[in-house]
C-alpha cells in the first residue's frame, strides 16, 4: 500500500496549545510529525529540541492515500497553531494543488520542483 511521512519542525503552538494522549496538552514551540501506512495516519508532537514523541489526541485516523497523509499534516500544523487543545482534525479530500499539480503550503512545499 505505501508508506509517507512529514515533518515540520519549530511550530508555535498557540493559546491552549495541543492536546495529546501521554502528556495532556503541550504548549509552546513543537514538532509537528505525521507518519502514513495501510490506510492510517499517525500524528505525534513533541517539544522542539527533546526526544519524547506523544500522540496526538485523535490519533491514529483513517486515512486513504500518502497524499491525503500530506493535506492532514497541514491541517494538524494549522490546528496547533491556532491552539485551543488541538487535535487531528477529519481527513481532507480533493486532488493535488498548487503548482504543477503538487501541494503547496505556506512556508514550505512537498514535491520536486
Amino acid at each position: 500500500m505505501g508508506w509517507a511521512s512529514w515533518t515540520t519542525n519549530s511550530v508555535a503552538a498557540g493559546p491552549g496549545g495541543v492536546a495529546t494522549r501521554e502528556a495532556g496538552v503541550l504548549t509552546g514551540t513543537v514538532d509537528v510529525h505525521t507518519s502514513w501506512n495501510d490506510g492510517r495516519a499517525r500524528v505525534t508532537v513533541r517539544r522542539s529540541g527533546e526526544p519524547r514523541w506523544f500522540t496526538v489526541a485523535g490519533s491514529p485516523a483513517p486515512c486513504p492515500s500518502g497524499y491525503q497523509s500530506r493535506l492532514l499534516h497541514d491541517r494538524v500544523v494549522g490546528a496547533v497553531r491556532a491552539g485551543d487543545g488541538a487535535s487531528v482534525p477529519s481527513v481532507p479530500s480533493g486532488g493535488p494543488v498548487g503548482r504543477r499539480g503538487w501541494y503547496d503550503s505556506p512556508g514550505h512545499r512537498a514535491g520536486i520542483a
